[in-house]
């Protein structure tokens, strides 16, 4: 059988590969020889990009993004080395004003490891930075969706914190960007999302730019976006009576838009049949009044039609006016320290209500009282007054009033 072995080829052919194989950890592990090595792709780092921002200047362009890099080290060294952990670095900090630098690209080994007898026998690598002036430019950030929602369900108005960002950068490189975009992707949406993201920039064919130096004043925004059922919702107003008028018959009212859409989940949807705006208090409301309104809803809905405002138009009809000349003009609640001299010795006061009862109202059945109670200066001043009258619920005093009082201190 050993005989056969040493007479086998292939025997002496492992041998040898064995032997090879010793002689080569021997050399590794004990001689430790040193040799280069070419770490190739490098990414360039540039430094003392926040001193080119103080001096209003940039980075423009760069020759090259990566360089290669030969370091002489023992072989116990080149183990530990990678691409990943050697760094080049330009450093821009010199530059001060617009123009064509040659820069030297200036190799490091990493901290972590031992690099004992390492060293880079080539000289630094030269590359050429381009300087231009620094313009910034804000964007408002838009919401990209990446897939879709769900069939019966639609998206709300999405919600950025913050809701620009500020992009520095050439002018030239400034002008490829048309949108800063939070990209969302999602497949078959039911639910609303909220998340941070990273930030994009778009140019004009809605590609993303991954090849300037612009810098953005955040990487990330924070996004909300409401997702639900749709639904169509009227609004409305209620009325305080007053002047007269009850909204009962006597008040036409047009709300401009007259619906908005809203999305919430399905339960939230479900029993809503209006949108308040609030009350409209008829005493001041003469012929006609426009009064804009704000919509507000409940934080499970979002506003689809994203309206804020709603034009509310109130009309008095099937009513008559009367204009009144009061002379009972009472002053109440004088701080002491004060007093107080009428120099509006009659008011004109205009009431409202039917042509019956509005001729049964007598002037000694109303009276006006000024309250003095908030005295802030002396003087002549025109102050508010409160206008009451003693007559039927038909008729209402409408308008607001003030009179003109001398205040002094005593």
């Amino acid at each position: 059988m050993i005989n056969r072995l040493r007479d086998s080829r292939s025997f002496y052919i492992l041998l040898s590969i064995l032997l090879a194989v010793l002689v080569w950890l021997y050399i590794r592990d004990v001689e430790n020889p040193t040799q280069d090595g070419t770490y190739y792709g490098i990414e360039i780092q540039v430094s003392g990009e926040r001193v080119l921002e103080e001096r209003g200047l940039t980075v423009a362009s760069i020759s090259q993004k990566t360089v290669n890099i030969t370091v002489n080290a023992p072989i116990s060294v080149h183990n530990d080395l990678s691409r990943e952990n050697i760094t080049a670095t330009v450093d821009v900090s010199q530059c001060s004003e617009p123009g064509e630098y040659q820069l030297a690209c200036t190799p490091k080994l990493p901290s972590n490891i031992d690099t004992t007898g390492a060293f880079f026998p080539d000289s630094a690598q030269i590359v050429t930075v381009v300087i231009d002036n620094l313009s910034t430019e804000t964007k408002t950030l838009e919401l990209k969706l990446e897939g879709s929602v769900a069939d019966g369900y639609q998206a709300g108005t999405p919600v950025f914190d913050p809701e620009t960002v500020e992009l520095s950068g050439t002018a030239e490189q400034l002008a490829r960007v048309s949108r800063a975009v939070v990209i969302l992707e999602a497949d078959g949406l039911k639910q609303s999302y909220s998340g941070r993201l990273p930030i994009t920039l778009l140019d004009e064919n809605d590609e993303p730019l991954t090849d300037t130096n612009i810098s953005l004043s955040e990487e990330t925004a924070y996004l909300t976006l409401s997702v639900g059922v749709m639904k169509e919702v009227p609004l409305t107003v209620s009325f305080i009576p007053g002047g007269g008028a009850t909204g009962d018959g006597d008040v036409e009212v047009d709300i401009q838009p007259k619906t908005i859409n809203v999305i919430g989940t399905e339960d939230a949807v479900a029993g809503l049949t209006e949108i308040s705006l609030g009350s409209i208090d008829l005493s001041t409301v003469l012929d006609t009044s426009v009064i804009t309104m704000p919509i507000r809803l409940s934080s499970a809905l979002d506003n689809a039609s994203g309206i804020t405002e709603a034009q509310v138009t109130v009309t008095i009809k099937g009513l008559s006016t009367r204009s009144l000349d009061v002379s009972n003009i009472e002053i109440a609640n004088v701080p002491d320290g004060y007093s107080v001299e009428k120099v509006t010795q009659t008011r004109t006061i205009v009431i409202r209500g039917s042509e019956s009862a509005l001729e049964q109202v007598d002037p000694n059945q109303v009276w006006i009282v000024a309250d003095m109670s908030k005295i802030t200066a002396t003087g002549t001043n025109s102050v508010p007054v409160t206008v009451y009258l003693n007559a039927s619920d038909e008729v209402g005093v409408i308008g607001e009033y003030k009179i003109v009082v001398n205040i002094k201190k005593i």
